[in-house]
């Protein structure tokens, strides 16, 4: 009996999802420019033949998975309560996302820093222009209920903060002390300290070297 509609449906989203999976995959072991499409259909298990199907090309590989990207950072938009309770929260979203989704960042902050593959990231990030434009904006609200001065430098401030902890995070996973750091954030911006820790191990204040 052929197969529905439905289920055809079903069956091409599972493989572009396995695709992109082994995308991430190959991209945080080997790096976006030293990998290859011929990477990721071994990865993946698939012909090359679908891959193409779904992407044409590595670029439009990362640039899904960058587009997804800007779409999780989006997510401080749900985010409800007071200015305080709103600026915790990206805080902690933010950390979070850090630590449990790290290929992604990596991905990401590789993109965005190595001159050869910046306009990857740059193009991406343009269209996805109003929806980034909504997150910026969600933040400087809170700076501006909070009082600040100048809520746009407060915003970025605060994203180049979150930024460069992910850097550093995924540099020491092992030796970052991420839990300290958030509560020397919350102590920053004169918020109530945490009242429970992150879900997931966090190393005491040390040094922070490579493993």
């Amino acid at each position: 009996m052929p197969r529905s509609a439905t289920v055809n449906q079903e069956l091409r989203e599972r493989s572009r999802e396995r695709i992109l999976g082994a995308a991430l995959e190959v991209f945080a072991a080997k790096g976006y420019e030293a990998a290859s499409i011929s990477d990721v259909t071994a990865t993946a298990g698939v012909s090359r033949g679908l891959v193409s199907y779904y992407f044409a090309t590595k670029e439009q590989l990362a640039a899904e998975l960058l587009d997804r990207w800007l779409d999780g950072i989006a997510g401080i938009l749900t985010i409800q309560g007071t200015p305080d309770e709103r600026l915790a929260g990206i805080i902690d979203g933010a950390l979070l996302a850090a630590a449990t989704t790290l290929p992604i960042q990596r991905l990401a902050i590789s993109l965005m820093m190595q001159p050869t593959t910046h306009d990857v990231f740059a193009r991406v990030e343009a269209a996805k222009s109003a929806r980034v434009s909504l997150v910026e904006d969600a933040i400087r609200d809170v700076f501006a209920a909070r009082g600040a001065a100048d809520p746009a430098v407060e915003e970025m401030l605060l994203r180049a903060t979150l930024e460069g902890v992910t850097v550093k995070l995924a540099i020491y996973r092992e030796t970052f002390p991420l839990e300290a750091i958030r509560r020397r954030l919350y102590a920053g911006y004169d918020l109530p300290a945490p009242t429970s820790p992150l879900p997931f191990a966090s190393p005491a204040v040390d040094r922070l070297r490579a493993k």
